[in-house]
């Protein structure tokens, strides 16, 4: 009856996932790849890969010189020991185990009914995952925590799988400050991070990004850059600077700059991933974990991540809440650009049509210029073949133009028609506009032609009416002749 959320992935980091309310698990967890470690990463102690590094990392305690090199095969022990500290460990687990189940089945304190009350109050305890469970009056009681098998509020989610190496010497810090803060003081605590790792003048600390984390906690990632004495750089790698910063004495000192947790940020490899897939976490139902596997959205780039507890299931939707956040502002930001594009766009498309209105405008310009050049170049010459037909073709369009029906006529009507609507409009506002000289000449021009033609029609149906007239008189007079040669 364990609490499934799997169907739900998650699109918080494995920085996100890892940082947050530091916790402390008395049972191993089962992400850890290591013979040991404190656990800081989400999944337990991925530095140690089998080579060991030396504590000092350089002849003066800092992370500079030949200290940054490989220290033998120091981390890892013999093989008898392993052996026997592994056996040591299913042991406990077993004993740990088998208590448990004692104390939730079958405890033996009072020897008598008030036994199964006991064992009730232990059941609901380990359901919860908080308090102790008493099986025996002489062992002491079993502590119940929320990774104990039988918890009943587990969930898992899923966590995008880490894609940095480690040569490129990234470490993230949980800083117990704002991101305000953090930004405002950002060199300070890079100088002061150089001398708390050894100050020496070959390295320095870089920083690779910084971003607020929930509850008013940031992130901020780091690498370390050797200078060699010949010129060339490189990064120390993140595992070797993490395990530098896991010493008591850079730990106590980088949580006095307001350090909680230090993370390194390292890709896990095949094995590695494979072990964590193949393994269930502790306290996690085998089944649960292999519908988990199964339910993966996306096996390339997710992996499922146990969530126990409340406060876990609270911290993970805070960093989704906190990455939402900053992804609408990444959105708000992108908007706000395309709307500057926008109007930058608008403003060339502007500029574009003022600058062919000033092209068009200098290239006709330019014609005129050519013009009169050809004028006085061709002047004395006599009139080409070529040219005859353009002339031609130059008459031609002039024609069509002047035609009543074609162009001309209709501008004639048009500029007459805008006559008559500045007429109507000055007087409705009663204002006058001023007609422009050429128009006003063509205008002129044009009523002179109008006037001419009137006359010309009047005196042409004045002759009309006088030969109409005299055609009449003749037939009068040959009438009345007529008539008085008849008496």
């Amino acid at each position: 009856m364990a609490f499934n959320f799997g169907g739900a992935s998650s699109s918080a980091s494995l920085s996100g996932t890892g940082f947050g309310a530091a916790t402390t698990t008395s049972a191993p967890t089962g992400f850890g790849f290591g013979s040991g470690g404190t656990g800081a990463s989400l999944f337990g102690n991925t530095q140690s890969k089998g080579f060991g590094f030396s504590s000092g990392l350089g002849s003066s305690g800092g992370l500079g010189g030949a200290g940054l090199g490989f220290g033998g095969f120091g981390g890892i022990q013999p093989a008898q020991n392993q052996l026997g500290g592994l056996f040591n460990q299913q042991v406990s687990q077993s004993n740990q185990l088998f208590n448990t189940a004692s104390a939730l089945s079958a405890p033996s304190v009072l020897n008598d009914e008030r036994d199964s009350i006991l064992a009730r109050w232990n059941q609901l305890q380990a359901f919860w995952g908080v308090g102790k469970g008493y099986y025996s009056s002489s062992t002491p009681p079993v502590e119940f925590s929320q990774e104990n098998p039988f918890c009943r509020f587990k969930a898992v989610g899923y966590s995008c799988v880490p894609d940095v190496k480690d040569e490129d010497g990234l470490v993230a810090l949980a800083l117990n400050k704002k991101e305000a803060d953090v930004r405002s003081q950002q060199q300070q605590l890079v100088e002061t991070m150089h001398k708390v790792l050894g100050g020496n003048p070959t390295l320095s600390v870089n920083v690779e990004g910084v971003r607020a984390l929930p509850d008013d906690q940031t992130e901020m990632i780091i690498y370390l850059v050797e200078r060699s004495p010949n010129g060339t750089s490189k990064r120390v790698p993140a595992s070797t600077l993490y395990s530098y910063m896991e010493q008591l004495n850079v730990k106590s000192a980088l949580q006095q700059l307001g350090v909680i947790m230090a993370v390194s940020r390292t890709a896990l490899t095949p094995a590695q991933l494979k072990q964590l897939l193949q393994n269930p976490p502790a306290g996690v139902d085998p089944i649960i974990w292999e519908q988990a596997k199964v339910d993966n959205p996306d096996p390339e780039k997710l992996i499922p991540v146990p969530m126990v507890g409340f406060k876990e299931l609270l911290r993970r939707l805070k960093i989704q809440d906190q990455m939402t956040k900053q992804h609408q502002t990444r959105v708000d930001i992108i908007s706000n650009d395309i709307s500057e594009l926008q109007r930058n766009q608008a403003t060339t498309a502007a500029k574009i049509t003022q600058y062919k209105r000033k092209l068009m405008d200098l290239s006709h310009r330019v014609l005129q210029v050519l013009i009169k050049q050809e004028v006085q170049r061709k002047s004395g010459y006599a009139i080409q073949l070529d040219e005859e037909h353009l002339r031609v073709q130059l008459e031609t369009i002039q024609s069509e133009l002047n035609a009543p029906t074609q162009f001309k006529g209709r501008l004639n009507e048009l500029m007459s028609q805008i006559r008559m609507q500045n007429h109507f409009g000055a007087v409705r506002s009663e204002e006058r506009y001023r007609v422009d000289a050429d128009l006003l000449r063509e205008i002129k021009q044009h009523l002179k032609h109008q006037q001419q033609g009137l006359c010309h029609l009047i005196s042409v149906i004045k002759d009309d009416l006088d030969d109409i007239k005299t055609i009449e008189d003749g037939l009068h007079d040959s009438v009345h002749g007529r008539s008085s040669k008849l008496s």
